[in-house]
């Protein structure tokens, strides 16, 4: 029987190459004045920021830039963005860049729209007010946070990131333009893409999959496997980017509807004690944490071996998991992600603490199997 849901996404989403130019169209239909336009010191320094700039101002915006945003965004990073937003009575949100522009973004939007500190809307569907209008446009093939109703922001004090989970950060309109992210640093490209991977893996093995969801995630994982290897060797190959901005782009559709896993809940315990890059601390752990699921989800990890491009016809279902966990760390390997966590600074006596902030972390629900302290520790200890 079909059974109930909520689907959330973007009222308007532009794809392709060529789509910055859609938006040019859109933004002339539409009455907003003034952007606080949300990126990072690095796309301003290379020219990217300027295209856009180009564009916008065609439309007849005025533009407020505001480019201090750090890989992993801060609490202080939002109250700034906000108070720049304020001192220029900005209409609307244009945010440039990966996951931590378009993050930020969301999070300034959030504030703009409710008021308060951002810390009080950590958790699940936590404001009350819609965001101010949010432009969310693409760089990288990875964290899809232009689709989703997720942000994540590292509060410094606690040395934690908080995941917010808010229908109300839902943005206007999302572009995702593989133009735009030719050329990327092939350790980029590496890391933005093994965080698409995850969320594809994980959406499909957590708790909250249905149909629509597995659908998704399971043309996510096989673009991804197919383009992700040539679009780190090849930055200009247009064909592997196209493939990567579709792949994530529906990974993130799915997962922001049916949720993520216990990858992410050690993930972000990296990021918030290391400011360790997202995307490869989740794929140094998919690979662990996958291998502790077997049990609970045997028979969907075979089917994300066979979407790998793995022949699994004659393997049982713990032979095509385990299929599914080697494909992951050789697809992992051949795009020069680390081995492990070592190479990072990471400590064994910091383990317990992550440990117990991954279990309290809103993606632990959604894992296909339960897992305590102690597993947790294990995990860590077997990626190190």
């Amino acid at each position: 029987m079909l059974q109930n849901r909520r689907i959330y996404l973007p009222p308007l989403s532009l794809i392709g190459p060529g789509a910055l130019n859609d938006l040019a169209e859109e933004l002339k239909t539409l009455h907003y004045k003034k952007a606080l336009f949300v990126t990072d010191k690095i796309l301003v320094e290379i020219g990217v920021a300027q295209k856009v700039l180009d564009v916008i101002k065609s439309s007849n915006i005025d533009v407020v830039v505001f480019d201090d945003v750090y890989p992993n965004p801060t609490v202080k990073n939002v109250n700034d963005g906000l108070a720049v937003l304020k001192e220029n009575a900005c209409d609307f949100i244009l945010t440039l860049g990966g996951g931590s522009p378009q993050d930020c973004g969301k999070a300034i939007g959030i504030l703009a729209a409710n008021g308060g500190n951002i810390e009080a809307y950590e958790g699940i569907h936590m404001s009350k007010n819609p965001s101010l209008p949010i432009i969310a446009i693409n760089t990288t093939a990875g964290t899809a946070s232009e689709v989703t109703i997720n942000y994540v922001i590292t509060d410094e004090k606690r040395h934690i990131k908080m995941v917010m989970v808010d229908k109300n950060c839902l943005v206007a309109i999302a572009v995702n333009d593989p133009e735009l992210m030719l050329g990327k640093p092939a350790a980029l490209t590496a890391a933005t893409g093994m965080d698409a991977l995850t969320h594809a893996i994980e959406t499909y093995v957590t708790k909250g999959a249905f149909g629509w969801s597995d659908a998704l995630a399971l043309e996510a994982i096989k673009l991804i496997s197919q383009s992700l290897e040539t679009a780190v060797l090849d930055g200009q190959n247009l064909e592997a980017r196209s493939k990567m901005a579709w792949g994530q782009f529906i990974a993130g559709q799915a997962f922001s509807n049916a949720g993520l896993g216990y990858v992410h809940s050690m993930a972000h315990q990296l990021g918030g004690m290391y400011d360790m890059p997202h995307g490869v601390a989740n794929a140094i752990l998919l690979p662990h944490v996958e291998k502790f699921n077997i049990p609970a989800c045997a028979h969907k990890l075979k089917k994300v071996a066979s979407a790998m491009g793995v022949v699994v016809s004659d393997m049982s279902d713990t032979e095509g998991a385990n299929a599914a966990i080697a494909a992951i760390k050789v697809l992992s390997k051949a795009v020069g992600i680390p081995s492990g966590l070592k190479e990072f600074g990471v400590k064994e006596e910091d383990f317990k603490e992550m440990a117990k902030n991954a279990l309290a972390d809103v993606c632990t629900g959604g894992n296909p199997r339960d897992v305590t302290l102690e597993e947790t520790i294990a995990i860590y200890k077997e990626a190190m």
